[in-house]
């Protein structure tokens, strides 16, 4: 187990950042966090990180207390918002950050392996000032990596990145999984949790709403239903082909329900009134799910806690 929370929990003040934060993260898996703004995602990157204390509650990282200082040797962290000395060049910065780490390579032949990663290379040598707001994440995401980390914490990594450049952080994400080490990613960009996590958790007002692997998560199979004219009555009328929700005003998510009742299920909506706008016989979307929770319809959300 890399990350172990029980009760975890942050006030400033009158103001509740974080709140019975319980959670499990283990080796060798990409680890999604998940929530909408104000959720707590932060104030928990920092606490694990020993930037910020706890209120109550207590967590271990590398089987470490929080905030140890062996454990975050071992730690590689590229933060949301981060700037680098714009009279560097690329190699530079790797150079300095390998040396304010301590018993880190910062040979030469080391911090070019690392820029060639992140498809930097060809920039080695230019000063980060001119960099693009692209390029500067692929540096950070470099300075993660210096000295082979078995915890990378990577806080919204494909923001600034052009769809190439995500595809390329996908890529290094799986390869750091394949060599053994642990990710765990903080992103509001649904989709791309979806491509690359293991298993994700999902937060709201500190607390975690549900958490486990994607299949788990999602289902197994539903089927999607775009439809209008029917008000809230939808639900009701595909009740008798499967485990109905209501995903937002428009959309209906039918869960193990068998595609051959789909014509029946579509005839019974169309004579009700309703119109078919789209019918997709797929798995429900992580963004379905995270609408669904983070929305309060708790009563159709899997169990939550560390594990499901």
């Amino acid at each position: 187990m890399i990350i172990h929370t029980e009760g975890l929990a942050k006030r400033y003040g009158k103001v509740q950042a974080l709140a019975d934060l319980t959670m499990e993260v283990d080796a060798g898996e990409v680890f999604g966090f998940l929530g909408p703004n104000g959720a707590g995602k932060t104030t928990a990157v920092k606490l694990l990180l020993g930037l910020a204390r706890p209120t109550s509650g207590q967590a271990t990282v590398l089987d470490a207390p929080i905030g140890d200082r062996r454990a975050r040797r071992r730690i590689g962290y590229l933060p949301e918002l981060f700037r680098y000395q714009p009279w560097l060049n690329a190699r530079e910065v790797l150079a300095l950050h390998a040396r304010l780490r301590g018993g880190t390579d910062g040979s030469r032949h080391a911090l070019d392996a690392i820029l060639d990663e992140v498809g930097l290379a060809e920039r080695a040598e230019d000063a980060v000032g001119g960099f693009s707001k692209g390029m500067q994440q692929r540096l950070g995401l470099g300075v993660a990596l210096l000295g082979g980390p078995d915890l990378i914490v990577l806080d919204e990594p494909t923001s600034a990145l052009d769809p190439v450049g995500r595809a390329d952080v996908r890529a290094i994400i799986r390869r750091l999984r394949d060599a053994g080490a642990t990710v765990f990613l903080n992103s509001h960009l649904l989709t791309e949790v979806e491509r690359v996590c293991d298993r994700v958790a999902i937060v709201d007002r500190g607390r975690v709403l549900a958490s486990g692997r994607l299949d788990d998560l999602l289902g197994g199979s539903a089927v999607r239903f775009h439809v209008t004219g029917l008000a809230d009555r939808g639900p009701a009328l595909l009740a008798p082909y499967g485990r109905p929700r209501l995903v937002d005003a428009d959309w209906i998510v039918v869960d193990d329900m068998n595609v051959a009742s789909i014509p029946a299920a579509v005839a019974a909506l169309v004579a009700a009134g309703g119109e078919i706008h789209a019918v997709d016989p797929g798995r429900a979307s992580l963004e379905d799910r995270y609408f669904e929770l983070t929305r309060g319809d708790l009563d159709a959300a899997p169990a939550g806690g560390p594990r499901p």
